[in-house]
């Protein structure tokens, strides 16, 4: 089953295009990661598909079938920051948001608990981290216990501690056989947390698939011995070489994917005269995928 199955769908602002026929799929059970800098669509393709906003062309599904209200009580959505009263605790603030949304007040008590603050529960929320609110801020959207979550930026403006939890948090729910469709401009976390990703530039689709698939195309090994140049120019006779370069006081060689072999690589600079004093496989990556994607 696709969760989500969003076809060429397109935003208009005026002149502005805000999205531009924009299709891809998202699978039951995966992390999908809608990945772009500020400006790129995303929180406005996540707004259409929550029906906070109208598209001006295409269509989506929800769960293989047209949209309807049904489906949307399936979802726990965070597009924006919860207003939270600050003098309230953890469990006032999430009595009246299932009131509101009129779901999840016999389901407080588990909430809390999946997101880590059960020892909190009753401290104002004004008291709490930026960390900790947006967890609670997730909290909110679990209520009613929803099969897929929608995350708008769930880990911006966090300090490193913040980030950090936000994504062991989505990890475990991701475990749990939560579909988890989250927007971000943060490269590393889309690598860290994500199975799937679209990618997106001034409201075009870039690419999308499996992280992988999409992300991973070359094997890139780095080399060093005591004379770089040398080892350089020794490596340019390596058999199906794609690409060389000293970086950073290493050689970087890149290679078709899953051709590198560490033991082979070794030997050849052996018998070649050269002793490596580092040699290690490393995943291209995210951001230097992306900036060769959007560019």
């Amino acid at each position: 089953m696709n969760i989500l199955t969003i076809d060429n769908l397109s935003k208009n602002y005026g002149k502005i295009q805000a999205l531009q026929q924009v299709s891809f799929t998202v699978p039951k059970g995966t992390v999908y990661g809608i990945l772009g800098p500020n400006g790129s669509g995303k929180t406005t393709m996540l707004g259409i598909v929550m029906d906070v906003l109208k598209s001006s062309g295409g269509g989506f599904k929800l769960f293989d079938e047209m949209p309807n209200d049904s489906h949307r009580k399936r979802m726990g959505t965070l597009l924006e920051t919860p207003n939270f009263y600050h003098y309230l605790s953890a469990v006032q603030n999430l009595k009246i948001a299932a009131k509101i949304k009129q779901r999840g007040e016999d389901d407080i008590d588990r909430v809390i608990e999946v997101v880590g603050l059960a020892q909190r529960k009753n401290s104002p929320f004004s008291s709490y981290s930026l960390g900790m609110k947006q967890r609670l801020a997730i909290g909110s959207a679990l209520l009613g216990n929803p099969e897929v979550l929608v995350l708008d930026e769930p880990t911006n403006g966090l300090d490193p501690v913040g980030i950090a939890e936000i994504r062991s948090l989505i990890m475990s729910l991701a475990s749990q056989g939560k579909t988890i469709i989250m927007a971000s401009h943060m490269l590393d976390e889309v690598e860290k947390v994500c199975t799937h990703v679209a990618i997106l530039k001034y409201g075009k689709l870039i690419a999308s698939g499996d992280v992988n698939e999409i992300l991973v195309n070359e094997d890139v090994v780095e080399l060093a011995a005591s004379n770089l140049d040398a080892l350089k120019n020794m490596l340019t006779s390596f058999p199906n070489i794609l690409s060389l370069q000293i970086k950073d006081k290493v050689v970087q060689m890149n290679l078709p994917q899953g051709t590198a072999n560490m033991e082979s690589i070794n030997k050849f600079c052996f018998d070649n005269n050269i002793v490596l004093t580092h040699l290690q496989l490393k995943k291209k990556s995210l951001e230097t995928k992306f900036l060769e994607l959007t560019n």
